[in-house]
């Protein structure tokens, strides 16, 4: 029952983050395997709303939250709910422009792009090199501008190894919504 769940909601989550066009079930699949860690505190708001991503998927599935706490509660946040769970966040709570309509899926492959991994189509996936590039991203050995992170920017002066995911993401959207 539980993997049934999880498979229901990981369906769910594909179905806000991805587009029309080729498909990213190993990647995403893949990225629900790896669990979120942070290194700055701030970052820990990150892994919250991945959590609470589960009870949205709840609400709107017409699950009891009782099912979920006792099937999806079990593991830790990973990468997918924290990476879809900020999409979310950025186009209803920054970026919502109901003549632009939802952008949600535009917001996670920016993320997968900056990440290096907009090319592991289910034609082309390769795990190791996921896990190396998530394993750069978790560690923060992304370079300072953010390239190989969530966030890459061309015009920055801060080291992004040390700023928290939400800042990056604000920065990240002040750039290119400015050039």
């Amino acid at each position: 029952m539980a993997d049934e769940l999880k498979a229901r909601y990981i369906d769910w989550i594909y179905g806000k983050v991805v587009g029309h066009g080729y498909s990213y079930r190993k990647l995403l699949e893949r990225l629900h395997e790896i669990p979120f860690i942070y290194i700055l505190p701030m970052d820990e708001n990150r892994m919250e709303d991945g959590l609470n991503l589960r009870y949205r998927f709840g609400l709107e599935s017409g699950i009891p939250q009782i099912q979920i706490a006792n099937e999806l509660d079990i593991s830790e946040c990973s990468v997918l709910e924290m990476m879809a769970a900020l999409a979310i966040r950025c186009e209803e709570s920054i970026m919502n422009d109901p003549d632009a309509g939802d952008r949600t899926s535009r917001w996670f492959m920016e993320m997968l792009s900056n990440l290096g991994l907009a090319g592991m189509d289910d034609r082309r996936y390769s795990q190791s090199y996921v896990d190396g590039h998530i394993d750069i991203f978790l560690h923060r050995k992304y370079e300072p501008d953010g390239r190989g992170g969530l966030f890459h920017l061309e015009h920055c002066t801060d080291d992004l190894r040390n700023v928290q995911i939400w800042y990056q993401m604000n920065w990240y959207l002040n750039e290119i919504n400015e050039y």
